[in-house]
């Protein structure tokens, strides 16, 4: 039987002596959210630039991937972040009101806004927020880390 993620984020927290008021599951912008709460300082499982939870969340995933059945080199995520005290779904909201107000500069102007060079997660927060807005599409432009997302202004 395969361990359930939340499971999995519990016993690596209690291994590793970290405090914390449980694991709750959460959605936002179509992501599973596990969340962590806990009264310590939160930078400490956050990191700089969130290095240390990006961490977590890839131990997280392997443990639950190993305990799964899946065959060697074959991978069956379940697709999850990691997030403690808020701090990944503030990121995400922020990034989507960035989004929708960039793309109402779109319209309102009629033009295409490139926005700064992101992560490929950011990225798809960008795509997947604006996928239904009306007058603007989206499209990825450049190479590694300059890739960019622009906003394209669509009279249709």
């Amino acid at each position: 039987m395969q361990p359930s993620p939340e499971n999995v984020l519990k016993e690596l927290l209690n291994a590793a002596g970290i405090s914390h008021g449980g694991v709750t599951r959460s959605e936002a912008a179509g992501q599973t959210i596990l969340s962590i709460e806990t009264a310590d300082d939160p930078r400490d499982l956050i990191g700089m630039r969130g290095e240390t939870l990006l961490a977590i969340d890839h131990l997280v995933k392997k443990i639950a991937e190993q305990g799964s059945g899946v065959p060697e080199g074959e991978s069956r995520e379940e697709l999850f972040l990691v997030d403690v005290n808020g701090y990944r779904t503030k990121q995400i909201k922020d990034l989507q009101a960035k989004a929708l107000m960039m793309a109402e500069r779109a319209r309102s102007f009629q033009y295409d806004v490139e926005l700064n060079p992101m992560s490929a997660y950011e990225r798809l927060i960008v795509h997947t927020t604006l996928q239904n807005a009306p007058n603007v599409k989206t499209e990825s432009q450049g190479e590694g880390r300059s890739r960019r997302v622009v906003i394209k202004y669509s009279a249709e």
